[in-house]
Formats: C-alpha cells, sequence, structure tokens
C-alpha cells in the first residue's frame, strides 16, 4: 500500500496536466505583461545582517532581459516640509519556474527591474511568492520601490557574471 492511497487528493501531484498549467500561466504573463531588464544584486560579505544593508552594493552591469506582469504607475511628486518627495510603488509579477530558470535563482531584495515601457528603475525590497497550489502555478510577487541615482550603483559590480541570453540592446 502506497502512502497515497490512503490521502484524500483532489488533483494528482504527477499528473502532467500541473506542467501545462504553469507553462499555460507563464505564456499569459509574456502576452499581457512586458519586457524589462533584471539586474541581478551580488550580496557579498560585507551585508550587515541588523540593519539589512550592503555599503558598496554589487549588481550587474548586463541586464538579463524577462518577461514579467505589472501596472504602471506615474511617479508621484509630494511636497512636504523636507521638499519633494518621491513616492513610487511598483509591483512586479513573475511566474516562478520561469524567472528562477532565467535569474538562475529567485529574485531576492536588491536587484534591480528597469521596465522598457518606462526606461526608469526600480529596487526590489520584498519577495513573496503567490500561488494556486491545487493547480501547481506559483508567482514571485516583487515590491521595489523607486531607484533614485542609479547610474552611481550600477555602475561597478565587482562580479562579472555572463549573461545566459547574452547582451541586451536597449533599442
Amino acid at each position: 500500500m502506497t502512502e497515497r492511497s490512503y490521502k484524500l487528493n483532489l488533483f494528482d501531484l504527477k499528473n502532467p496536466d500541473i506542467d501545462m498549467f504553469n507553462s499555460v500561466d507563464d505564456e499569459l504573463i509574456k502576452l499581457s505583461g512586458s519586457e524589462m531588464l533584471y539586474f541581478k544584486y551580488y550580496q557579498d560579505k560585507s551585508y550587515n545582517d541588523v540593519y539589512m544593508e550592503e555599503r558598496i552594493k554589487s549588481i550587474s552591469k548586463v541586464p538579463i532581459l524577462v518577461h514579467g506582469h505589472y501596472d504602471p504607475k506615474a511617479i508621484e511628486e509630494r511636497l512636504s516640509k523636507f521638499g519633494l518627495e518621491l513616492e513610487s510603488e511598483q509591483v512586479f509579477t513573475f511566474n516562478k519556474d520561469y524567472i528562477v530558470k532565467t535569474l538562475g535563482r529567485a529574485p531576492i531584495a536588491g536587484d534591480v527591474i528597469e521596465p522598457k515601457f518606462q526606461k526608469v528603475k526600480f529596487e526590489i525590497y520584498e519577495v513573496q511568492e503567490d500561488g494556486f497550489e491545487n493547480y501547481g502555478i506559483y508567482h514571485y510577487v516583487c515590491t521595489a520601490k523607486f531607484l533614485r541615482g542609479h547610474e552611481e550603483i550600477v555602475d561597478k559590480p565587482n562580479l562579472n557574471v555572463p549573461n545566459p541570453i547574452g547582451n541586451i540592446d536597449d533599442n
């Protein structure tokens, strides 16, 4: 008697349809989403666990072209007693299997995303896994903030990792 014979399962977990649902979800994100340039963040030994930050961030200069879904929002500038404050938060959704295959790892806080539609950069600060477990479809929902002064951050990575897709032209 196998372990599965005495459990009540509504879906066969080894069913090939689960992979089909996942690939359909991936195609839906590609069709309804947009292309993005993804800059991977490499965490060094100088990462401070207490403050959860690093003095000099190592971010790849070579972007990886990915497909994801997001709702573009206008960048809001609010006038406060300290001057103009940029308040823009963006939520990006990626198919879990697709993004892990493309990046070679899951998205992490510190990665930088530049949607080709907006030509501005966003830094991920929170990554959550969202899923429809009955169908075997999982997403990464990445919350990111508008990145100011991104030229200084992305300019000097200390790791030169080859891009699995090749060089990306901005054209």
